[in-house]
């Protein structure tokens, strides 16, 4: 159990929603930026179901005076699969392109829509995250990535209903792509998890192929620096120690998104 004065040193969440948003936030981009600055994190993303947020990435790290990530979630609201989005995503500074999340299931994905996608993530060494995409999408989009030489990917919360992974397709995903999972999932508004579930996927997998992410913001649930801290504590209690927590927030994250 960590005390209430542990700090995130170092520590990037890959997954946060912010204000200004249509459904109730409980911060904006500038104070979870200060917030995640005050535990010395090294990193945020922040992230959007409706709208880009590379350029109020860059406006919260100016004001901050902290690193924010930002990119763009291919949803209908942003065109869909809109390589145009793409390119300006990465032309502002952002580093990631979800692929479609609550749009999901009204929009089909071939090679021939998502070619010029993929061009662009992979000039512009941009991670790819497969949103709310089911398991037989993920791995045709892995093997369309490793055509283009995309090698940083990120598999967003494999454990939720929306993706619904087994082991054995996790175990598959991860020799392509990181996992990441999201504490979110253990809500009880939400998926309603049990910890334990994580736990165990990241002993099968293995801590070197995942990361952990809050996935928080929402109203309802704790600020996103003490949802992270609520998450190291119920791996600490199902055993995942220290070490292999700081792969998952440290060093597997900056790998990603830093280098």
């Amino acid at each position: 159990m960590i005390d209430e004065n542990y700090q995130l040193e170092g520590f990037i969440d890959t997954h946060i929603h912010t204000a200004p948003d249509i459904k109730p936030r409980i911060l904006n981009d500038v104070e979870v930026a200060d917030k995640a600055k005050k535990e010395k994190m090294r990193a945020i993303v922040i992230k959007s179901h409706l709208e880009p947020t590379s350029g109020r990435a860059t406006i919260a790290g100016i004001l901050s005076d902290f690193k924010v990530i930002g990119g763009v979630c291919l949803n209908l609201n942003a065109g869909g699969l809109n390589s145009e989005a793409v390119k300006v995503a990465a032309g502002l500074g952002g580093k990631i392109v979800w692929f479609p999340t609550i749009s999901a299931p009204k929009i089909s994905i071939n090679p021939e829509n998502i070619e010029d996608i993929l061009n662009i993530i992979a000039e512009n060494d941009l991670v790819l995250a497969t949103g709310h995409l089911k398991p037989d999408q993920i791995f045709s989009l892995l093997d369309y990535s490793k055509s283009y030489g995309i090698n940083k990917i990120l598999i967003n919360h494999p454990l939720t209903g929306v993706v619904g992974a087994n082991i054995d397709e996790q175990k598959e995903m991860a020799r392509y792509a990181y996992l990441e999972h999201c504490f979110v999932a253990c809500m009880e508004k939400h998926d309603n998890l049990n910890p334990e579930v994580i736990a165990d996927s990241i002993k099968e997998v293995g801590p070197k192929k995942c990361i952990m992410a809050t996935d928080f913001g929402q109203k309802h649930n704790p600020e996103p620096v003490e949802g992270m801290k609520m998450f190291i504590n119920s791996m600490f209690e199902n055993g995942i120690n220290k070490k292999d927590i700081n792969e998952m927030c440290i060093k597997n994250p900056s790998e990603l998104f830093l280098e």
